[in-house]
């Protein structure tokens, strides 16, 4: 299947960062106490194979601008992809007419001008490489993955390889001054591999993104980490119920530090329904734990100059020491609390800003993940989660997982279909991290050990 979508400017139409200052100046004429404006440009190709052969292919050109209007305190979000000045007018005058029939917020705002970034683009962050690819090379690239997960002894499927490119850049004026862009890019490899056969058959799958083609890790090493790793799962069965200590891998121990942001996340505390509500300068994990968001890594996945709102992106301190430092809030929510701004918007062009995360991680600990796992005469070792069962109001987990027990200091057989279960309290205060942590992904955990969960199997 090919999939193009197309709906970019032509020569004759002004540049993004000129539509969204006559955005702004249509606004203010139109009546408009405020507003702010955000374009989005972005050309992107995804493919996907298995066995050999092609499955999908979709080319993206797109640009896309959303406009927030605010009269008085009320506000109203359109969005638009067509550049023309007719449609500039149309897309104005529709957000104005919606903004007049919305009801108060009286925490509808924009950020105050002496927040605004000094940074006006993402030079000095390093997040565009202008390696361009093409359907034949991310074919290639997806062959090469594919065909090194098959050649692993074990493996007798493929569940597919997909990979894509993008390069997008992102524009946000505002009625108290500010402009300012920066320009991302994007590339991504993944596959999956199945081993054994008939019901006895296992899946895993490995991946790699990056900013820069460069930071890629290679296609042979992706598809022979997914080949092994299957062939690892054979033979899984079903534990015994107990309780135990559990280890996360690297891979699903950042799925805590998911939770642990939704927790602080400004729209949760402001609506009272987060399990950390009244945490604030409290201990919420271990001694020695520290927590931090960088927007201002350098190739970050999730890097930029400014957030959403304009404000200067700057590095949080969220855990210090195990103690809780820092809500996440843009300006809506940090004025409900009575704080600032941390920096933290993020949103799309259909909607308003909203509190989230960039490059979130968890500081490395002191302890070796063999070590970690050495200590432990019984326990599990998570590799894989299924499900979400978390309730962000009282910090309940319950989560379906598969991994390999831990006999005596050592990863022994596979298991599966087995549920583990706590609360994210418990869990974050008997938390101990090892010192591998390395930087994957957009949240990025070490090998985490959490003393006593249940576990429920056979």
């Amino acid at each position: 299947m090919y999939k193009s979508a197309v709906f970019r400017q032509s020569a004759m139409v002004p540049a993004v960062s000129e539509i969204l200052d006559d955005l702004l100046s249509r606004a203010k004429r139109a009546g408009a106490d405020g507003a702010d404006a955000i374009g989005l440009d972005n050309k992107s190709i995804d493919i996907s194979q298995r066995m050999g052969k092609l499955e999908d292919v979709e080319r993206s050109e797109s640009t896309a601008f959303g406009l927030r209007v605010l009269i008085g305190q009320k506000q109203a979000f359109v969005s638009a992809s067509d550049p023309s000045a007719d449609a500039r007018q149309l897309l104005v005058d529709r957000a104005i007419a919606m903004a007049k029939a919305a009801p108060p917020d009286p925490w509808a705002c924009l950020a105050p001008a002496h927040l605004l970034s000094e940074k006006l683009d993402g030079a000095s962050l390093d997040l565009h490489d202008a390696t361009e690819l093409s359907e034949t090379d991310l074919k290639i690239l997806t062959a090469e993955a594919e065909a090194a997960a098959l050649a692993v002894e074990g493996v007798t499927n493929s569940g597919g390889a997909g990979a894509s490119v993008s390069h997008s850049s992102t524009y946000l004026a505002t009625s108290k001054g500010f402009s300012g862009h920066y320009q991302s890019s994007s590339f991504a490899l993944s596959v999956s591999a199945v081993a054994g056969t008939g019901t006895a058959m296992e899946r895993d799958y490995d991946l790699t993104s990056a900013r820069h083609y460069s930071d890629m890790e290679s296609a042979e090493i992706i598809g022979r980490n997914a080949g092994e790793r299957a062939v690892r799962r054979l033979g899984a069965t079903r534990p015994d119920t107990g309780r135990l200590p559990v280890v996360f891998d690297p891979r699903v121990s950042r799925s805590l530090l998911g939770h642990f942001a939704q927790a602080i996340n400004g729209a949760t505390v402001t609506r009272g329904t987060s399990f950390l509500q009244n945490a604030m300068e409290t201990a919420v994990f271990a001694s020695g734990v520290e927590i931090h968001d960088d927007p201002e890594r350098r190739r970050g996945l999730r890097s930029r100059p400014f957030d959403a709102e304009g404000v200067g992106a700057r590095p949080l301190v969220l855990i210090e020491d195990g103690i809780l430092k820092s809500w996440l809030l843009d300006c809506s929510t940090a004025m409900q609390l009575g704080l600032e701004t941390t920096g933290s918007a993020s949103r799309s062009v259909a909607g308003p800003p909203s509190p989230g995360t960039t490059n979130l991680y968890m500081g490395a600990g002191k302890i070796s993940p063999e070590d970690l796992i050495g200590s432990l005469d019984r326990g599990v070792y998570i590799t894989e989660l299924i499900g979400m069962g978390v309730n962000p109001v009282t910090g309940d987990y319950s989560r379906g997982a598969a991994g390999f027990m831990i006999e005596k200091g050592k990863l022994t057989g596979a298991v599966s279909e087995m549920t583990i279960a706590g609360n994210l309290k418990d869990m974050f205060a008997k938390l101990t991290p090892a010192n591998d942590l390395t930087f994957r992904y957009s949240i990025n955990a070490p090998t985490l050990l959490v003393d006593g969960m249940s576990l429920a199997g056979s």
